[in-house]
């Protein structure tokens, strides 16, 4: 139970029905549809849609495969280069990187191949009889890797590759990270995050530690002193704050707590249920919020963005998801006050309206209220300020509330890498989350084997 929701109603409806609207978003192509649309693709030299792809898969030559009824040789070229390619085929927003790109946008048809749905047909129908990539010879060297999130794995499955052993510190019960805890779960269904942590392991020489959180019962000098390098994939699990009275009152949450209790429960009916639900926010955390609270049987959900719609970050698929399921979009309106009950629970919130002069976004001294017996907060993740707080992790150079990396991920202090969502670049997406992670694995062997010889 999350505990400043406790005083609200449980679902009203039972497990089965709840379940049954949290089915896959997009089904699965069936056999003969992944032909016929393998059978679009032009298979195009210097394919674009390669280019858009933040791990670098070669889309022309995997989805000339399942052309051929190779799947196994498909499901081969994306793992090479995306291990999570599963998860990624289902939360990756195609509609704004390969497919975008895809030339068949500028023909008759004005519609992209489906490049996702493939990615995910030759993902599901491969059938490996053992992992599909080997370890290289023992280098009698260890990483330690903080966060299994998909940033943190996909380093260790590359270090592993490359005949590395690998420890892996999370501070959770299971590993995934996002893709377990953070992700709406009709993207993610059938404990599938669990099933690809599974498989990625399965290459060896990678040990998953839980209950240890940096800052806390893990120290970064002591992971710098003990193994040959570290990798920081620690993610930002702090919600930001909205900065107003009563933002700690009943009713009041971060919804990726609410988005992990959603994913984590066993028996949905247990989940607290407002009848009328604000989410704070513009990207795809708040319409996943959004669209969950509503199907979990909330009968007004509205979410509030101070810009305008074309400003949220939310892609434009992302925002119909949230029309198609009734959720009301209020943009130009910034939160202004927590408005409580006689009790001191939320009873809505007060907003201002906004507009922008210039390219200033200024408040207009109008104000809204929409009432509401929940609020959840979707204005993004910071770092927990416990997580670099020895001696060591203050060394590191920070832009802002993430960690500074050079182009090849390394660090400010020698022997630490980090990659992911704590890292200034990048697009807070898992797939770049994943890349990320492989290229920092293959600078960390090659700057261990460097030394190696030098010494």
């Amino acid at each position: 139970m999350i505990e400043s929701l406790k005083h609200l109603p449980l679902a009203a409806a039972p497990d089965s029905e709840l379940s049954a609207q949290f089915t896959d978003l997009a089904p699965p192509l069936t056999q003969r549809q992944a032909a016929i649309e393998a059978a679009r693709c032009l298979y195009c030299y210097d394919a674009p849609c390669m280019r858009a792809c933040p791990t670098e898969i070669d889309v022309a030559s995997f989805i000339r495969n399942i052309h051929d009824g190779n799947i196994n040789g498909a499901a081969a070229g994306i793992l090479k280069q995306n291990i999570m390619g599963g998860a990624c085929a289902r939360v990756c927003p195609t509609e704004i990187l390969c497919e975008q790109a895809c030339v068949r946008n500028h023909d008759d048809e004005q519609r992209p191949v489906a490049i996702g749905l493939l990615q995910r047909h030759a993902l599901d129908n491969a059938t490996f009889v053992s992992h599909p990539f080997q370890r290289a010879p023992s280098t009698g060297r260890t990483i330690a890797v903080v966060g299994a999130g998909p940033a943190g794995l996909s380093c260790a499955h590359r270090l592993a590759m490359l005949g590395n052993d690998v420890v892996v510190f999370e501070a959770r019960e299971k590993a995934g990270g996002l893709n377990e805890y953070g992700i709406a779960k009709y993207k993610l269904t059938d404990s599938f995050a669990q099933k690809e942590v599974e498989f990625l392991l399965q290459i060896g020489g990678i040990e998953v530690r839980h209950g240890f959180r940096l800052g806390d019962n893990l120290q970064l000098r002591d992971l710098h002193a003990q193994y040959d390098a570290v990798f920081l994939g620690i993610g930002l699990n702090a919600s930001r704050q909205l900065g107003l009275t009563g933002e700690d009152a009943p009713g009041l949450t971060a919804a990726v707590e609410y988005i992990a209790a959603l994913r984590q429960a066993e028996d949905l009916s247990t989940l607290p249920v407002p009848k009328r639900a604000i989410v704070i926010g513009a990207g795809n955390t708040a319409i996943d919020m959004a669209v969950q609270i509503q199907r979990m049987g909330a009968e007004d959900v509205t979410l509030v963005y101070r810009r305008g719609a074309e400003a949220m970050s939310a892609t434009h698929h992302e925002q119909e998801i949230a029309k198609a399921n009734f959720v009301r979009i209020k943009t130009w309106a910034a939160p202004d006050a927590v408005l409580l009950d006689e009790d001191g629970r939320v009873r809505g919130m007060r907003f201002e309206r906004t507009r922008m002069e210039g390219d200033k976004l200024i408040g207009t001294s109008a104000f809204l209220e929409i009432a509401a017996d929940a609020v959840f907060k979707a204005i993004g993740q910071s770092m927990e300020p416990a997580a670099l707080s020895d001696q060591m992790a203050q060394q590191l150079s920070r832009d802002g509330d993430k960690i500074r990396v050079d182009g090849l991920f390394r660090t400010s202090v020698p022997g630490v890498y980090a990659g992911g969502d704590c890292v200034a670049p990048g697009q807070d997406l898992t797939v770049q989350a994943v890349q990320h992670g492989k290229l920092a694995a293959i600078v960390i062997h090659n700057d261990i084997q460097s030394r190696l010889e030098a010494a």
